[in-house]
């Protein structure tokens, strides 16, 4: 005895690859919920070490790449602009200050200049050594400014960033697919 069952799937099929655009089309708002939660941490953070200028906190970015996303596949980069607030990497990682500081009359920090230097060029970043301790003045011993991250710990709230990103990617698809 012999059973011979023929089955058209062409309708699954065609289910299936419209599912697939559909969860790939899903990618990017899910990615964005889970970067909201991680840019949501960061500016905590920012407020968190007090304001002097609130450059750090205007400063703070998300931002979806497309040059690193792909099919189904969506990045989001949570950071600070670096132009916007220059001493980020300062505060995030810690530094060694090797010259005296002040505060000028605008509220913003200024390396304290040797009396005999003013009006001259400041020397470049890539400058010796010797060419800065001439034309600042130096503090007795360098010291050791310790970091204040604000980035790295935002990594804490991972589990969240993650449900809100299945949170969001099912919102998406019972939307479509009406589930």
């Amino acid at each position: 005895m012999s059973l011979t069952l023929k089955t058209d799937l062409s309708s699954f099929d065609r289910l299936m690859s419209t599912m697939t655009l559909d969860v790939e089309a899903a990618a990017r708002p899910a990615a964005q919920a889970g970067a909201e939660v991680f840019y949501k941490q960061v500016k905590l953070n920012v407020a968190g070490l007090g304001r002097v200028t609130g450059n750090l906190d205007s400063a703070i970015y998300q931002a979806y790449s497309a040059n690193n996303s792909g099919k189904g596949r969506a990045v989001y980069h949570v950071s600070w602009n670096a132009k916007k607030a220059p001493h980020g990497h300062l505060v995030e990682f810690g530094h060694i200050q090797r010259y005296k500081v002040f505060t000028g009359k605008d509220g913003h920090w200024y390396t304290a200049i040797r009396p005999g230097m003013k009006g001259k060029k400041a020397p470049s970043r890539k400058a010796p050594q010797a060419v800065k301790d001439a034309y600042y003045i130096p503090l007795d011993a360098p010291r050791q400014v310790a970091a204040q991250p604000f980035v790295r710990p935002a990594l804490a709230v991972a589990p969240q960033a993650a449900e809100a990103s299945e949170k969001a990617l099912r919102a998406y698809l019972r939307k479509t697919w009406l589930i």
